[in-house]
């Protein structure tokens, strides 16, 4: 296989194929969502849900996170 002969269409489905082999389909779906583009800006998106905390405020809620883990243990 002469991967500089193929087309952007024949690499992909070559690259499926292995993956699919590899790791099988489901497997394969699962890499592939790691892909993911997405859309939005991040940067502006995040202040919507993050301006009113503090560090000491988030701080606060991991460590309430880790006691509830530990006491479900």
């Amino acid at each position: 296989m002469n991967v500089q002969m193929m087309t952007p269409q024949q690499i992909r489905e070559a690259g499926i194929k292995a993956l699919t082999r590899e790791l099988g389909v489901v497997g394969m779906i699962r890499f592939l969502q790691q892909f993911e583009l997405g859309s939005g800006d991040y940067s502006k998106d995040r202040h919507v849900w993050l301006d009113d905390y503090r560090v000491e405020d988030i701080a606060g809620m991991i460590r309430e996170q880790k006691a509830v883990y530990r006491r479900r243990k």
